[in-house]
């Protein structure tokens, strides 16, 4: 029986894609009618597919090459899926290298799998219902896409009707299944897709849900150009599989970064690919050499770095450029560091990095083809020989500046010019230009692309940013200071206070007295303590000068168990106090790495820093930043971005402001075009009108029910769809109440929170939901509904009971009405049927069907309250007595999903006896045949599959249903007879 769920997902989904894939120039074929065309159900390659396309692209190859060509794709060795992976985009961006006379010797000759230049030149094929079996069990993805029988994409499709927090998420869970099943398939994938048509996002291999990304940009197509209220699925669709941007995608947008002990593979972000996208079109289309260059800014987080990779890459590849050279500069050591190694992490071939200024010069003058990274402070002026000199007139250099509106305008970017007047010029920044900064537009030109504050934020690219004003008697700020300063000097006549000001009084020396350091360092601690600790996040300190953070980091020691480090550049003539907290470079590197590390593996809580790590300094895991210095412009969006990183359970960064920033936000914030700062930092109390909505969406449930009365509550949410709706609800009101706890403004929404954890976990025990229970919330929400439920003698963690234990009928018990105890039934049997359907298919296959049946007539009111009870008791006494009909066919228990998997697939009639002795004989090879560990050596399941077949043979199985039923009792075999 196909449910309601099913159909959807098919119709809506799956085949939406296919007819939109159709409409742009690929073949579609249905999986089975592929079989013909594979050796084995193991295969993932469409072999002749394959060869022929590799004869077609390269029609100078003799037999034998081809032949070792297909050996080389079709048996990659490697260690692990990650590095066969990589091996094999390596293989077909970077081409195949053989052997062979063309008329001049033997001389090694480049292999296309692909013609990357021509996408025309390809097959591209989108196949649905493609199984791939092996002992492991069986596969069958919702959609494959080959090219050139090659498989390159993975999709899966879901249903738009499941709770639309658990579309995206079933169907990554579904595609990592698939990678562990059948492994083979992924060193070819290049990526996946999930879908549910109003929802789609993109991934690789290994990726989390949380590292899907959207794509909501078609370039160069734009959303009109795809249709009438196209979907995301349609957008997506458009964007990343359109012949030439799939291929491009593939080619120039895929980069495998080594961190942290393990490689990453990253897809490119669609603003990443947008850009880059932007800025050949532009070089390779403008009206002139000036007219080529021009500024992309990516807010910080999304990914600038990466973006200028990407780019350097596709310049790299285009033919018309002529192997160009490529100069990255920076304006900061670590930001020359952190991209060179950005670059040479993802393999770019060889690039330079310039260690001095006459260096510098050697690389610039070294002809094409060069990458070379510098900071702009090497274009110094060489003091004995004058004026910088010309170093190339060549049209075919391509700088690209990070950063592009800080120091980039002056003496320095002068000399950059005069050394290279005729290249292209690109600026990369992270912050918006001023508006009334004219000489970025003038120095690069006008905007490639853009990607705000704002957008990142509603793709989930970064996280929001707010903003709390504490302790506001210690801020300095305005004229604050000349009340402090007249409060502590009050006995001094007036003439004798303003001789003290000019010479003492300065706003550092307030900033950093002790006293008032102490009292921040008290409210730091109980703030770290109360709201950020808890889900594990950790915590930078920005002080005003070195000596003020020096003496954070003795008080946060004196006065909490924390651990911290303080991280500043040394003097050499510093006094001891700060000389201690000298460390070297590599010392800081190793503070810096402990840090981005899960509070759960090291406790290294807080950094402290004066200047240092206020731009380029990357840190997921740091929530919060506790500002007390001036910091303005350019300078406060850098430093607040160090908060917006996304992190697992991380909805949004925090600046804690002691310094009163937050009073001339709206001044400092004011230099820039409303649009590019929209939602830079929103003050806390800005989350209080989203907490009363949310609050108010998920207590309507229960508007007209007797909430002490937990039963009827819970019946609210029988229905399947309003249990979906209700979990949306609660996970968004949950998430405001998360980050305003334990501020006393959240006081009032308390108690209903915790009526609505409490009633999401009786409906979690109810009606068998895996995905309700409060392990998702945030660490305070999950703690305080966890109290409240063993106040209420409500087991926290409930699982369901099993439906054949006795404990099930004192559970059946607890419900108070006919309604309430059909529920517990209904459910416990669904529950039931999803545990153990793997273990005895087709028992369970045919009980779904009943219960449907019954559910269906229920819906109809075909039946009362009483009979539909009687028929679900009736359901489950047959379950508790299945264990009765293997000994009724002289079975043992773990015999009998054989007999009734052999009695519905082979045509047996009434000879009974002739079932049973054939399914002991095969459950007898099954038992021969295995061994410790069997289903993970293939040698021992191919031995074990071969026996299996021979006994069919012998029963005249017919030929066609030969390959099925010896796959599915080799299934079974893995669940009864594993050891």
């Amino acid at each position: 029986m196909t449910s309601t769920s099913d159909w959807n997902e098919k119709q809506l989904v799956e085949n939406r894609m296919i007819e939109q894939l159709k409409g742009i120039g690929y073949e579609y074929a249905y999986g089975p009618d592929l079989d013909s065309e594979r050796e084995t159900a193991h295969d993932v390659i469409l072999r002749r597919r394959l060869e022929h396309a590799i004869k077609r692209l390269n029609p100078w190859m003799s037999d034998d090459n081809v032949r070792k060509v297909m050996r080389q794709v079709l048996h990659i060795e490697a260690t692990s899926l990650m590095e066969a992976n990589e091996k094999f985009h390596d293989l077909l961006v970077n081409y195949i290298s053989v052997q062979q006379d063309l008329g001049n010797g033997k001389k090694n000759q480049t292999v296309k799998l692909i013609d990357f230049s021509t996408p025309e030149n390809n097959e591209y094929l989108v196949v649905d219902q493609f199984s791939i079996s092996d002992a492991k069990g069986t596969i069958r993805p919702d959609l494959l896409i080959f090219v050139n029988g090659l498989p390159l994409v993975v999709v899966e499709c879901k249903s738009p009707m499941l709770n639309i927090h658990e579309q995206i998420g079933q169907g990554v869970k579904q595609i990592r299944r698939y990678q562990d099943d059948q492994e083979r398939l992924f060193h070819y994938n290049q990526f996946m897709i999930t879908t549910s048509n109003d929802r789609a996002r993109a991934g690789t291999i290994g990726a989390l849900a949380q590292h899907y990304g959207l794509w909501k940009d078609p370039y160069p197509l734009t959303t009109p150009e795809i249709g009438e209220s196209p979907t995301a699925q349609d957008i997506l669709t458009a964007g990343m599989l359109t012949k030439e941007n799939f291929l491009d995608l593939i080619q120039n947008f895929i980069v495998y970064e080594p961190e942290g002990g393990r490689t990453i593979k990253k897809l490119a972000r669609y603003q990443q690919f947008r850009a880059v996208r932007k800025a050949i079109d532009r070089i390779r289309h403008a009206k002139s050499p000036i007219d080529r260059g021009g500024v992309v800014w990516h807010t910080q987080g999304s990914g600038k770095s990466l973006t200028m990779l990407y780019l350097a890459v596709k310049l790299r590849r285009l033919e018309q450029l002529e192997n160009p050279t490529i100069v990255i500069v920076t304006d900061r050591k670590d930001l020359d560091d952190q991209i060179t190694n950005t670059f040479r992490r993802c393999g770019f071939p060889n690039p330079q990095q310039a260690d001095g200024v006459h260096h510098l010069k050697e690389l610039l003058s070294q002809g094409p083809g060069s990458t070379i990274m510098t900071l702009v402070q090497k274009f110094q002026e060489d003091k004995e020989n004058g004026a910088y000199p010309e170093l190339s007139t060549s049209e075919n250099i391509f700088v690209m500046v990070d950063e592009s509106h800080r120091s980039q305008y002056k003496g320095l970017a002068m000399n950059m010019r005069t050394a290279l007047p005729n290249a292209c010029y690109l600026g990369f920044t992270g912050t918006p230009i001023d508006k009334e900064d004219k000489s970025t537009t003038r120095t690069f030109g006008p905007y490639i692309d853009k990607y705000t504050i704002e957008q990142a934020v509603e793709d989930g690219a970064t996280v929001p940013i707010f903003y709390e004003a504490r302790m506001p008697q210690l801020h300095v700020h305005g004229e604050t200071l000349d009340d402090l300063f007249d409060r502590k000097f009050r006995e001094y006549d007036e003439e004798t206070r303003e001789e003290i000001k000019k010479k003492y009084a300065t706003e550092e020396a307030i900033i950093a007295s002790p006293k008032r350091v102490e009292q921040v360092v008290i409210d730091m601690v109980k703030h770290y303590e109360t709201h950020i600790e808890p889900n594990g996040f950790k915590a930078q300190v920005v002080a005003v000068t070195r000596e003020a953070a020096a003496m954070y980091k003795e008080k946060l020691d004196e006065l909490s168990d924390y651990e911290s480090v303080l991280v500043i550049s040394g003097g050499h003539n510093d006094k001891e106090d700060l000389k201690q907290y000298h460390i070297s470079s590599d010392e800081e590197k190793k503070y810096i790495a402990r840090f981005k590390k899960p509070l759960s593996e090291d406790k290294l809580a807080f950094i402290i820093v004066c200047d240092k790590l206020l731009t380029g300094f990357d840190a997921p895991i740091e929530q919060v930043m506790y500002l007390d210095k001036p910091l303005k412009e350019h300078n406060l969006l850098q430093a607040i971005a160090r908060t917006n990183r996304t992190y697992n359970k991380k909805d949004y960064g925090l600046i804690v402001d002691y310094y009163g920033v937050s009073k001339f936000l709206e001044q400092a914030l004011g230099i820039f075009t409303k649009q590019d700062v929209q939602g830079a930092l929103q003050p806390m109390d800005s989350e209080l009108p989203r907490l009363q909505t949310r609050h108010r969406a998920a207590m309507r449930y229960f508007d007209y029910v007797n909430r002490e009365d937990s039963d009827a509550c819970v019946q609210v949410l029988e229905p399947e769809d309003v249990r979906n709706e209700f979990e949306t609800a609660f996970k968004r009101f949950a998430e405001s109440m998360d980050m305003m706890m334990p501020n006393p403004k959240a006081q009032p929404y308390l108690d209903d929170l915790k009526f609505l954890g409490k009633i999401r976990q009786l409906a979690k025990s109810r009606f068998r939901e895996e995905g309700m229970d409060i392990s998702d919330c945030g660490e305070k929400v999950k703690q305080l509904i966890a109290e409240h439920l063993h106040a209420s003698s409500i087991e926290v963690l409930h699982d369901p009971i099993n439906i054949l234990s006795n404990k099930f009928e004192q559970q059946l018990e607890k419900a108070e009405t006919p309604e309430a105890k059909a529920a517990e039934m209904e459910h416990a049997i669904r529950h039931e049927i999803k545990v153990k359907i793997d273990e005895n298919p087709v028992y369970y296959s045919s009980l779904r069907e009943k219960l449907e049946e019954l559910i269906n007539a229920r819906r109809a009111k075909q039946m009362e309250i009483a009979e539909y009870a009687e028929a679900l008791r009736e359901l489950i006494d047959d379950m508790r007595s299945s264990s009765e009909k293997s000994e009724e066919h002289g079975l043992a228990r773990e015999q009998l999903p054989f007999y009734q998997m052999l009695e519905q697939e082979l045509d047996y009639g009434d000879d009974k006896e002739g079932l049973r002795e054939l399914t002991l004989i095969i459950t007898e090879v099954i038992e021969e045949e295995s061994v410790i560990e069997w289903t993970e050596k293939d040698d021992i399941k191919r031995e074990m599959r071969k026996k299996i077949k021979r006994q069919l043979r012998a029963i005249k199985c017919p030929r066609e249903k030969l390959d099925a039923v010896a796959q599915q009792l080799m299934d079974l075999a893995s669940v009864h007879y594993r050891k």
